[in-house]
Parts: structure tokens; C-alpha cells; sequence
């Protein structure tokens, strides 16, 4: 069977894209740091859909955890045909006043562990010529983001590293697709300190927006976003000058923030 590392998969977009792979009938490795949500969605897949699903527990806001992701994958011998880059977090607050090291751990999840298991899976993908990359990334990668600045920052290059690897890899056998989806919900809201507030209410569902990013990831697709609001954002925020649309953000942050 095909074999599918999903990431930040015990919830959310993460969550939806693992029952899509699973009724594909693919070998799932399930990332996330909890342990029980792991379990009991791995034992309701492998259930459901006769096939093989590896819970790994890791922590990728930790420099060692794509390791320990590459090791379990090479433990059960499996050869890599989707990875998907889910795992995230932001932080909801002015720069100077958010703690450094979640800042921190943030650029690991959100850049670094991204950057890293891509690079750990995709020689196997070129040399096979098959394989497929779902990063996901997000609105606010189109733009500066003021009160969300790092997070902002870390999805603007998601955006740009899945563009540039999806035009390198053409003729590979191996495609590179970004998932761009605005508010949605998610457990997000709440680790970003945004709970309540009217961004959460505008938030599409979780299960859309991953079914716009599996198939867009199955027709080889560079970029998706989900949703004609979001797409019409995208399309807004390359016509005006950067820091116009840097303000813009300010003042929505602003009230999400009340």
C-alpha cells in the first residue's frame, strides 16, 4: 500500500487529511505530541479501513523531532509516496511582548521541522519518481501580520519554499502543493490566545478546507486556498504596497484582540 506521514494529525486540518489518506487506503504514520488522541484515531483507521497505522509521538518544536519521525518510518520499512507538513502554532501579541522562547518554538514547528522532514523524505520520493508534498500554510502568508509578526513571517515562507520546490521538482514524477486556508476550526485559535474572538467566529471547518488540500495535492496543484473570501484576499494583498497591507492587518488584529 501507499504510506502517508501526516503531522500535527490528532486534531484539525491534520485530524481530516488522515481519514481522507485512510479511505484512500493508505499506511498512515500519525505525528503528534498526544499520545492518547494518537492511539485511539490510529486503532478507529486501521479498524475502519484495513490498513496500517504507526501513532508517533514526537515533538517538533524540539531540534530532534523530524528524527524521531524519519526513525519510526524507517523502523516499519515503509517507503514515503505523501508527506504532510501540518504541524503549527501562532502566537497572538505585540513582538517585544510575547515570550522569546515560544517565538522560538514556533520557527522550529512551523519552519524548521517543515523544512527538515521535506528534505529527510524527498531524495526517496525523486529516486522512486513518485511521491507527493502537502505543506500547509496559511492567508497570513501573503502578508505582514502585526500582532501575529513571527507567526506571519513563518508562514510567508512556507508559502515561498513550497512554490519555489514545487517548480524544482517539475518533471521529477514528485509534486509540491500548499494548503493556504484562512481562519479555521481548529484547536489554533486557542493556543494562539484568540479564543472568541471574531476570527474564530468567521472560521470555516476543519473537513473542507482538507479535502481542498488533499485534492488539489492529487491533481499535483502548486497552491490552494480554500474558500471565495480567502481567495479574494490573496488576490488583494499582492495589488496594494506591503506596508498598506501591513496596517490592514494591524487593525484586524487589533479587534480580534478585544
Amino acid at each position: 500500500m501507499p504510506a502517508a506521514v501526516v503531522t500535527g494529525a490528532s486534531s484539525g486540518i491534520g485530524l481530516e487529511l488522515a481519514r481522507l489518506f485512510a479511505a484512500d487506503r493508505y499506511d498512515l504514520f500519525l505525528v503528534a505530541r498526544n499520545e492518547t488522541a494518537l492511539r485511539h484515531l490510529a486503532e478507529d483507521l486501521s479498524g475502519r479501513h484495513g490498513i496500517r497505522v504507526w501513532p508517533v509521538v514526537a515533538d517538533l518544536s524540539r531540534p530532534e523531532g523530524p528524527a524521531a519521525v524519519a526513525a519510526a518510518v524507517a523502523s516499519a520499512g515503509s517507503e514515503m509516496t505523501a508527506l504532510i507538513n501540518n504541524a503549527g502554532f501562532g502566537l497572538l501579541g505585540r513582538f517585544v511582548d510575547t515570550p522569546l522562547e515560544r517565538d522560538l518554538e514556533m520557527i522550529q514547528v512551523n519552519v524548521s521541522a517543515l523544512t527538515d522532514l521535506t528534505r529527510r523524505f524527498l531524495p526517496g520520493m525523486v529516486a522512486r519518481r513518485r511521491g507527493m508534498i502537502l505543506n500547509v500554510a496559511s492567508t497570513a502568508g501573503f502578508q505582514p501580520g502585526p500582532l501575529m509578526s513571527v507567526y506571519y513571517a513563518t508562514k510567508a515562507y512556507v508559502v515561498s519554499f513550497s512554490l519555489a520546490l514545487s517548480v524544482e521538482l517539475e518533471g521529477t514524477g514528485v509534486t509540491s502543493t500548499v494548503l493556504c486556508p484562512g481562519p479555521t476550526r481548529t484547536a489554533f485559535h486557542a493556543a494562539a490566545g484568540m479564543k472568541g474572538t471574531r476570527m474564530e467566529r468567521l472560521a470555516m471547518e476543519a473537513e473542507p478546507v482538507a479535502r481542498a488540500g488533499y485534492h488539489a495535492m492529487l491533481r499535483g496543484r502548486k497552491m490552494v486556498t480554500p474558500g471565495t473570501l480567502n481567495k479574494l484576499l490573496a488576490v488583494g494583498t499582492r495589488a496594494v504596497p506591503r506596508t498598506w497591507a501591513a496596517r490592514v492587518a494591524k487593525r484586524r488584529q487589533e479587534k480580534r484582540n478585544k
